[in-house]
């Protein structure tokens, strides 16, 4: 049948996903002994938009000319999987998604957009599920290597990848640590995709969700847990937006219209934003 054609695509981001795989050692030469790479930016210079089994991609969506290459892979690739939290969630640069002001934040950094990106157009920051249909996800900041090899070769013998469904908090008890909302820590595990190990958490680090929103998101329990600990309305969803992207913002639309949520009543413990 020959070998699968993949094709690895890079948008706005680290590349911390292209990194984790070159990491990946005696398992990519493995992986390359069973495909054919048609493009992989970071590892090869000939790299090519053309039939594809499965194209990976990694970064969000920030130009028109990001856009219209998006949609020319998905037009040539069988399966899309999208690696890693700007990918999958829009990343740090989608925390302001839908707040309005896009313009003048951009204008303030790069100047007269018109001289400078003329060719490119930018726009707002947003996944690549935006603007194309994604068949699977691989979330991470970056994406972990144990996970990355379990869900390409899933995909590579045609059944789906499984992506854990419990929150960062399994993981944390796993490891018997202390809960740092009950410090009064401004903690997002409950809300967070588990897969890290809870490697921040086992520092006495609050998690700051940077591997995207977990299957089952309570977002008004925590909202009001932090109200109680003292946290303002606008210090809880700048903290909630910051690696939450899409599916965050729109979460909190929902409660701000549900709820009427008030900090000026209960005092400040330890522990900040």
């Amino acid at each position: 049948m020959g070998k699968k054609k993949i094709g690895i695509y890079s948008f706005s981001g680290c590349s911390g996903e292209q990194l984790v795989i070159l990491e990946c050692g005696a398992e990519l030469f493995n992986l390359c002994d069973l495909t054919e790479i048609k493009s992989f930016p970071m590892a090869q210079s000939n790299n090519e938009y053309t039939l594809l089994d499965i194209g990976l991609l990694e970064g969000s969506i920030t130009t028109e000319r990001q856009k219209r290459e998006l949609k020319e892979i998905r037009s040539h690739a069988k399966i899309l999987v999208a690696m890693g939290i700007c990918a999958c969630f829009g990343g740090i640069q989608s925390m302001k998604l839908g707040e309005g002001g896009w313009k003048k934040r951009f204008q303030k950094v790069y100047g007269d957009e018109d001289k400078l990106f003329k060719t490119m157009k930018p726009l707002e920051s947003k996944p690549c599920n935006a603007f194309v249909k994604i068949d699977y996800y691989i979330p991470g900041c970056p994406i972990d290597k144990k996970q990355f090899l379990h869900s390409i070769t899933h995909v590579l013998n045609g059944s789906s990848p499984y992506l854990y469904q419990f929150s960062v908090c399994t993981e944390c008890k796993w490891k018997e640590n202390d809960c740092l909302l009950l410090r009064g820590l401004p903690c997002l595990g409950p809300l967070t995709r588990g897969g890290c190990g809870a490697a921040c958490l086992c520092y006495n680090i609050p998690c700051v969700g940077c591997w995207g929103p977990a299957e089952v998101l309570n977002v008004p329990s925590e909202y009001r847990l932090l109200i109680e600990k003292g946290y303002t309305t606008e210090e809880i969803q700048r903290k909630f937006r910051k690696f939450g992207g899409a599916p965050m913002v729109e979460c909190l639309k929902k409660i701000m219209k549900q709820s009427n949520y008030s900090a000026t009543k209960a005092p400040r413990l330890k522990g900040g934003i």
